[in-house]
């Protein structure tokens, strides 16, 4: 839902001048991204004092104002406001909605239960997508981009309500002591050990609780290998540039020399090819394993990126029929690369490296460099792109090779083991 806001700020300044286009839209995409990045940061406390169930009600209502907000924004700053208003309710579901998942799915089911929250992103994008090119078809004039955000407040509405028939996270419970609780969601969700009571003793251990708590700070040494662990699977994330390719795909084949119709069309295409690999990553993530995905997602960026490269460095600002055809391909190949490996894996990964006592703020580190990072690429890939397209998507290949090399190297598998089994793997007492 939130992607769409991304994409339609450009309806709102598409009549700008080139350069200052490029630097107002760079701008409010880059603006709406840092409510995401304090969002993220921020919601790790809370997390562990209110519970998982109860922010992601708050981030449901943060949800609902900024759609009807930003529908109805009378002036660029309010605009802005409604945006920043969205973007801290997205920074807060990157890490409770990840977080809490994982903490009520069995381990052999994990990363398919954590990965939806991916497939309901990818969907998002899709019919964001989809409905703007239906509105942009439907002669609203003026009010056409009000329209496009109007919209958003349904899902959002529908999230807040559904989310009275979710039991609180189990682990929480057990963090606050109210094991009887604890005792019926583990119940209802299933187990990892077979039996509920040494699910119970097994996640109180793991707590420590007569050494630390919920509060214990998170920058120690023992917590530095899945610190070092999220922050890397986080920038390379965003290093690859899909936030770029996906909030500025229509100024990207307009670069290659589509017509305004078939950029709006090409989007609605990458969007579908994102849905497609979702799914199919989505499938086999549990017996594949998140070390698998990466490597295949991985060798996809670098092939595609490079591709792309090649065709803005051999066609410059003259693009033929050819150049633009290989600039589509390269990137739906990137995007399935993406939806098939870090798209996927990344949620999944950062929701299972913490230990159960410092989940929710090692959480959003991991979020917040995510999220740090899709600003950073976000503001300066206008700019950047328009000095040179081939320089840009070189840059990304090459971060892409060094995250191969990371993903060879460095990241443990773990898949189809408990969270407190993943603790112990990673040499945390």
């Amino acid at each position: 839902m939130y992607f769409k806001g991304f994409y339609i700020g450009f309806q709102f300044f598409k009549r700008a001048q080139s350069q200052r286009f490029f630097n107002i839209v760079g701008f409010t995409v880059a603006s709406a991204l840092i409510g995401t990045i304090i969002g993220a940061i921020i919601v790790g406390k809370p997390a562990d004092k209110y519970g998982r169930r109860n922010i992601l009600f708050a981030v449901a209502a943060l949800y609902s104002v900024s759609a009807l907000g930003s529908a109805l924004a009378w002036d660029w700053y309010s605009f802005l406001f409604f945006r920043f208003i969205g973007g801290l309710g997205v920074g807060g579901a990157s890490v409770a909605a990840p977080m809490y998942i994982a903490e009520i799915a069995p381990a052999k089911y994990r990363g398919r239960f954590v990965a939806t929250t991916q497939f309901n992103i990818v969907l998002g994008i899709l019919l964001a997508f989809s409905s703007n090119y239906i509105i942009s078809g439907m002669n609203l004039g003026a009010v056409e981009w009000r329209w496009m955000f109007g919209v958003e407040a349904i899902p959002a509405i529908a999230f807040f309500f559904l989310l009275f028939y979710n039991p609180e996270s189990p682990r929480w419970l057990i963090a606050k002591g109210r094991l009887a609780e604890a005792r019926s969601v583990l119940e209802k969700c299933g187990s990892d050990t077979g039996s509920i009571e040494e699910e119970i003793q097994a996640i109180k251990a793991s707590f420590d609780i007569e050494h630390s708590s919920l509060q214990e700070p998170l920058f120690q040494k023992k917590y530095s290998i899945p610190i070092l662990l999220a922050v890397a699977i986080a920038m390379f994330n965003q290093l690859s540039g899909i936030n770029a390719v996906m909030y500025y795909a229509p100024q990207i084949f307009k670069m290659a020399g589509a017509g305004s119709e078939s950029a709006l069309l090409q989007t609605v295409a990458v969007g579908g090819i994102n849905l497609i690999m979702t799914i199919v990553a989505w499938a086999i993530i549990d017996n594949f394993g998140r070390r698998k995905l990466m490597l295949v997602g991985s060798v996809g960026y670098i092939l595609s990126l490079t591709s792309v490269a090649w065709a803005f460095y051999t066609y410059g600002a003259e693009f033929t029929k050819t150049g633009s055809v290989i600039v589509l391909i390269s990137l739906l190949l990137f995007i399935a690369s993406h939806a098939f490996g870090q798209g996927a894996v990344i949620w999944v990964f950062l929701s299972e490296i913490f230990p159960n006592r410092v989940r929710a703020r090692g959480q959003a580190l991991g979020t917040f460099t995510h999220w740090f990072m899709a600003a950073l690429i976000s503001w300066t890939f206008p700019i950047i792109a328009e000095v040179s397209g081939g320089h840009t998507f070189a840059f990304y290949a090459l971060c892409m090779v060094g995250q191969l090399l990371w993903v060879i190297y460095v990241m443990p598998e773990t898949k189809g083991i408990s969270l407190e089994q993943i603790q112990k793997k990673l040499g945390i007492e």
